[in-house]
């Protein structure tokens, strides 16, 4: 469904990206793991148009053929069906959780780029938002103004808002990122439901939920991959031990380092400030 080759992105004397090559097939769940700076956001950024490319080649896969997606805008490359969420939360906060998926699903119809035509004209768009907030858990808080959500609900309407207009490849970066213990479990449920019909690519700094959730994984070190394969592969691999999971045991939540850790509490605490 998307595949990369000798992709490389460098800044200066800096290469974060150095000749990945990649590939995703068609409902795998593939999690991209790495220590901070080793150059996952820069390739989510690479793959989705917010970056151009130093070197190398981004396809997505085309009925039965590929298509050259190097260099494409973010607008472009969500049209032919790769979606993204961020890891920093990424809504419409004025708007209900209704209208937020709404305007994902319209942008990504025909009727994207339609003026002056009474929204209500949108029924379709609206049908699709309520069957995507039914999948995702929200259809109760449909009317909810955005920003009144806890901090775990918001990040199910970025999962609901990047579904929309069914993407063939979704790429989630950090989807539990301040996220409270008691909203891991559903965020992880929704993770594993939407795999069952879409190729994913996850970035998650929790390596229970790594090792659990996934097909597939593939680490990024100072830019450049140093394994891929299976869950229990990858976790006995000494390079990645070395370099990443440190003597990682299931239930030791791995690889959530202590800066990461204060930027997702420091981020949860103000989503809590913003709803009170």
């Amino acid at each position: 469904m998307l595949r990369t080759a000798g992709l490389t992105k460098e800044f200066g004397g800096l290469t974060a990206v150095d000749s990945v090559d990649f590939a995703l097939e068609e409902n795998e769940l593939c999690s991209l793991i790495g220590p901070n700076g080793a150059g996952k956001t820069t390739f989510f950024d690479l793959l989705t148009g917010v970056l151009e490319p130093t070197r190398g080649t981004v396809e997505v896969r085309d009925g039965d053929g590929w298509r050259d997606v190097t260099g494409a805008t973010p607008y472009e490359t969500a049209d032919i069906g790769l979606h993204r969420s961020y890891q920093i939360t990424n809504i419409f906060p004025t708007n209900t959780v209704l209208e937020n998926v709404r305007i994902a699903a319209q942008a990504a119809s025909s009727d994207g780029t339609t003026f002056w035509r009474n929204v209500g004209a949108f029924d379709e768009h609206f049908e699709e938002a309520r069957a995507i907030l039914d999948r995702v858990g929200l259809a109760e808080q449909a009317d909810v103004v955005a920003e009144n959500l806890s901090h775990g609900a918001k990040r199910q309407l970025e999962v609901a808002i990047a579904l929309a207009g069914d993407p063939d490849v979704l790429l989630l970066d950090e989807p539990n990122a301040g996220v409270s213990s008691e909203s891991v479990g559903r965020i992880i449920d929704l993770i594993e439901d939407v795999a069952t019909d879409h190729a994913v690519l996850l970035v998650e700094h929790n390596m229970d939920i790594v090792m659990n959730v996934s097909d597939r994984i593939v680490v990024l070190n100072q830019g450049s991959v140093i394994a891929d394969g299976t869950p229990e592969d990858v976790r006995g691999d000494p390079a990645v031990q070395e370099a990443y999971l440190g003597g990682y045991e299931p239930g030791s939540l791995g690889g959530d380092t202590d800066a990461e850790s204060d930027a997702s509490n420091a981020e949860a605490s103000d989503s809590e400030e913003g709803a009170a």
